[in-house]
């Protein structure tokens, strides 16, 4: 056996670097999150080369004394707690003390800071864990960061980086998260020389999120507010049309910290059961508050996960709270014809407005004036998705005429997201002349935020329904003013038939059993009699009668009698299979499981149905509390819009 010997002190620091910093983003969410603690109001950080070669990361916080700055790139330095007790009630993002001086041990750091109301600042170079110099220096307040050369001194662990841009994306995203975890926090992120973050940090998470993601996930979400014995949690959940193949895009703070909890996960997942297709996983951005007392957050190195002390009971909230969202919500998607356009933000960049600005400028200073708008111009209907476009084409239009007397006005006839110009009787344009607090005509704004303005699935609304027929022996379609809505029979009658059952089950009604003559003898293993004994009370109160029949053998007497058209003993065996897969151990997700595995009963496609059968699937559809998906996630209607279709056709341009 070789002898024992103790490390020296680099690398010890290089081992210990080894735990915190794997790339540029851990650099970077460190130093963030220092900034952060250290009550900055605007963070800037700038990366070149994805960061290997340069970062940079600007706080206006408190800055660091003199005196203290050797201190702090020392291992376990820390302002944030002073014993093994402190660790019980962390509030701040970083306290383990192992930041910079990780950062230092593999990178060339140069720390310029100022704290507030000092004359002068502080600059002090630190490589690979030595001390270059410290000087006095003209400096802001606040504090700035700069590593150059990443890793310099530790070749092998260089190699394993991505390329430049597969690293600026990870400090992309992590960026972002930050900003949603403090939208109080203006954060800025160069890369390049390009800005391509920057959050205005007025505390409005929804125009943060329209920032980062656009408007078609801004127009799709629900907000949650709910508060419980250990959690107060407010957010916005995305509606099932907005699931992900992954959980990039499942996001979720406690108390303004981004982690990851198994726990909080399948709660959220539980809670959009049945709304999501299998291997989907929903879009949220829930902040979660809880006393620290009741957390561990000295987890893991980086600070990504933790333990909570009641794990079920922060289930039972979470999940709560994501179901309370759905609460009222209608939740039909809206389908396009053929293949959809890019969706476009509501207002355009300043700068495409001037430079579509220079350029009519420039259109009508060649072109002659005319004393009169043409038929041709008149009669061309244009899109004009804001009002702003309209104002803008009758300015340019006047400006055409040169103020003269023409020989008509446009004025707007408002159809949703379409304008058409038509011929008014002969006016002049000084009698139509806007004052400075009145437009000429100003376009009603589409109302793209709220989809439903009106409830499809309501009894008042049941009756302006119209069946237009059956097709494919498995679709019902139907018009509702100016909406097509396609129903698809099987996904409807699984909910209904799922939604019965558990109406049942919860209720503790009494469910029937269809009695199998002669029983089914079936050979459980080991794992499935556990199942089996475990959730024996929730079989039997589910209409299964099932005796032991001898070492691993069971008699299957007795099915539910809603499941008149399945195979008993197959449904049992796929039954104990599902919830051996899953693993779960409360009584209402069993019970669910039961429920959907029932739904099998449910009528099929290529059935050919009669009207009036039609008719009563959709009265039953409306007695739901979620009548938008099947038990799987598949939608039962959807919806296509009158104007979708005459797109489709040219008949709208």
């Amino acid at each position: 056996m070789s002898e024992i010997k103790v490390l020296d002190q680099q690398t010890i620091n290089q081992i210990a670097a080894g735990e915190v910093i794997e790339r540029p983003a851990s650099v970077v969410k460190e130093l963030v999150e220092n900034a952060v603690d250290a009550g900055a109001s605007a963070v800037t950080v700038e990366i070149k080369d994805g960061g290997i070669s340069f970062i940079r990361v600007t706080d206006n916080g408190c800055g660091i004394p003199k005196d203290q700055v050797p201190v702090a790139f020392l291992r376990h330095s820390t302002s944030k707690i002073r014993s093994a007790l402190d660790l019980m009630t962390v509030s701040s993002l970083g306290f383990r003390g192992e930041a910079l001086s990780s950062i230092a041990a593999v990178g060339q750091v140069e720390l310029v800071t100022r704290v507030t109301g000092a004359l002068t600042g502080t600059r002090y170079v630190i490589w690979g864990g030595e001390e270059k110099s410290i000087e006095e220096i003209g400096a802001p307040e606040g504090t700035t960061f700069l590593v150059r050369n990443l890793f310099y001194n530790t070749p092998a662990r260089k190699k394993f980086l991505k390329t430049a841009q597969t690293e600026a994306g990870y400090v992309s995203v992590l960026l972002e998260r930050m900003a949603l975890s403090r939208p109080d926090i203006s954060f800025r992120l160069i890369v390049n020389n390009q800005t391509k973050l920057h959050s205005a940090g007025n505390h409005k998470v929804k125009d943060l999120l329209y920032q980062l993601y656009g408007r078609e996930i801004t127009s799709n979400l629900l907000p949650v507010t709910a508060e419980g014995e250990l959690l107060k949690i407010s957010g916005f959940i995305g509606k099932p049309i907005l699931s992900r193949g992954n959980r990039n895009y499942q996001h979720y703070f406690i108390n303004g910290r981004y982690v990851r909890s198994s726990i909080v996960s399948k709660a959220i997942e539980d809670a959009y059961q049945g709304k999501l297709m299998q291997h989907k996983y929903p879009f949220t951005v829930l902040y979660l508050t809880i006393d620290p007392n009741l957390i561990d957050v000295n987890v893991h190195p980086t600070k990504m996960e933790l333990r909570f002390s009641d794990n079920e009971q922060v289930y039972k909230e979470v999940f709560a709270a994501v179901q309370t969202g759905f609460s009222g919500k209608e939740l039909i998607p809206q389908v396009t014809v053929g293949k959809d356009e890019p969706t476009k933000d509501v207002l355009p960049k300043k700068e495409t407005l001037t430079e579509q600005k220079k350029q009519d400028t420039a259109q009508s200073v060649n072109r002659p004036k005319i004393a009169s708008i043409t038929p041709a111009q008149i009669q061309k209907t244009v899109r004009a998705p804001e009002p702003f476009e309209y104002n803008r084409r009758v300015q340019m239009m006047v400006r055409e005429t040169g103020g003269y007397e023409t020989e008509a006005v446009v004025a707007p006839e408002q159809s949703k997201d379409n304008i058409r110009v038509n011929v008014a009787p002969k006016t002049t344009y000084e009698s139509h002349k806007p004052t400075v607090n009145e437009p000429i005509q100003e376009a009603k704004k589409p109302e793209q935020l709220n989809l439903f303005e009106e409830k499809i699935l309501t009894q008042t609304a049941r009756m302006k329904y119209r069946f237009i027929g059956q097709l494919f022996d498995t679709y019902w379609l139907i018009q509702f003013g100016n909406e097509f809505l396609i129903m698809d029979q099987h996904a409807a009658h699984e909910k209904i038939l799922f939604e019965r059952m558990m109406k049942k089950l919860k209720s503790r009604q009494e469910i029937f059993s269809q009695s199998m003559n002669p029983p089914a003898i079936i050979t459980l293993s080991a794992v499935e009699e556990d199942i089996l004994n475990r959730h024996m009370t929730e079989f039997k109160h589910a209409g299964y009668e099932i005796e032991p029949f001898g070492g691993k053998e069971y008699a299957l007497y007795g099915v539910p009698a809603d499941l008149p058209k399945i195979n008993g003993e197959e449904f049992f065996r796929e039954l104990i299979d599902r919830l051996g897969e899953s693993g779960v151990s409360d009584s209402t997700l069993i019970l669910e499981t039961i429920a959907s595995m029932s739904c099998k009963a449910a009528v099929k496609g290529n059935h050919m149905m009669s009207l009036p059968e039609a008719e009563k699937l959709v009265d039953e559809l409306m007695t739901l509390e979620n009548p938008y998906s099947c038990p799987h996630g598949r939608p039962t209607i959807i919806r296509i819009s009158k104007a979708e279709l005459e797109k489709k056709f040219n008949r709208i341009v």
